[in-house]
């Protein structure tokens, strides 16, 4: 099928590190630079902003089959590097959602008063191996436990992965790493040069580094107790759901008949990765893929707020229910 819209060319040639690196995109726009809400042939124009990661696919499923257009809707998809990136531009309404929103950033604006955030739709949940923890295949960490007061990379430090990490290191008795911040695309390069004892990569820097390095996956990041945990979601801001609540409903549905798309056809996943990442076809058909929730649930949210109470990166409760769009 051809692609109605995509904000990246066709992938290059290189080595499986090399493309997983290119991932992390400068902000870029598929469309012009319209006004958010303004018409386009009698369509409703959102500005949604989107990390190149497997968490947005139904939002380019649901672009390239059309359904957004047939719910009234022309979507502009921006690409930015990091959650953190879309906070300014969601706050001033530069932009109207976005989408594979770490919910761990999110919560904390929310907490602090910064933002006022509505929860459109989940992104993923976790799945198993769609996040390791990866060490050299010849190192001496052997066990959860081993990697007690050893270097371990995230992302981004007290966010999403140390905060589930610490909850898999605590369920086995074990102490904590120390965390350094390495973005995704330079995690391979730290390890293969000495310069982190291991880290915790999602998909899919996570195959890349495996097959690129030969790593060694020491425990899956999405196993017990954080299976299945709601990561990442579509947010936007309260005014914006007070005063679109017929766009975002038809963005809801839009939303819901991709995630149905996927689960009969997880194919369908793995064919537009290509379209708006630098992974090829063949790491496409490698990568584990989370879960894509066809509902929001506040119940399953609260798994992982709770989390961030437990471990003091909240101060309040945050009632999920009322952050929920309808």
């Amino acid at each position: 099928m051809a692609l109605r819209r995509s904000c990246s060319g066709s992938a290059g040639k290189g080595t499986a590190l090399a493309l997983a690196a290119v991932l992390t995109l400068t902000l870029t726009s598929c469309g012009d630079d319209e006004d958010s809400g303004a018409a386009d042939g009698g369509r409703t124009k959102v500005t949604v902003a989107a990390l190149p990661l497997v968490d947005s696919a139904m939002l380019y499923i649901a672009q390239d089959r059309g359904l957004f257009e047939k719910e009234g809707l022309d979507v502009r998809i921006q690409q930015i590097q990091q959650s953190l990136q879309a906070l300014p531009p969601l706050s001033k309404g530069q932009i109207d959602m976005v989408a594979s929103a770490n919910y761990v950033t999110y919560f904390q604006a929310q907490d602090k008063g910064t933002l006022d955030i509505r929860i459109v739709a989940e992104a993923i949940r976790a799945a198993p191996h769609m996040m390791d923890v990866l060490v050299p295949k010849d190192s001496d960490i052997k066990s959860v436990a081993d990697l007690t007061g050893r270097t371990l990379a995230v992302n981004v430090l007290n966010n999403v992965q140390s905060l589930t990490f610490n909850e898999i290191v605590a369920e086995q008795g074990a102490g904590k790493p120390v965390y350094r911040q390495i973005p995704f695309p330079q995690m391979g390069a730290a390890l293969d040069k000495g310069q982190v004892d291991a880290v915790h990569a999602v998909e899919p820097y996570d195959s890349a580094i495996q097959d690129e390095l030969g790593a060694r996956v020491l425990v899956d990041g999405a196993s017990a107790p954080v299976r299945s945990i709601p990561l990442s979601g579509y947010l936007t801001t309260a005014r914006y759901a007070r005063e679109h609540a017929d766009a975002l409903a038809a963005f809801q549905r839009a939303l819901k008949a991709a995630v149905e798309i996927a689960a009969k056809d997880p194919e369908a996943v793995r064919d537009i990765l290509p379209t708006y990442t630098k992974v090829t076809a063949r790491q496409a058909k490698q990568i584990d893929l989370p879960v894509f929730p066809p509902t929001a649930d506040a119940a399953q949210i609260a798994r992982l707020t709770d989390l961030m109470k437990k471990q003091g990166m909240v101060k309040k409760p945050i009632d999920l229910a009322a952050l929920l769009v309808k």
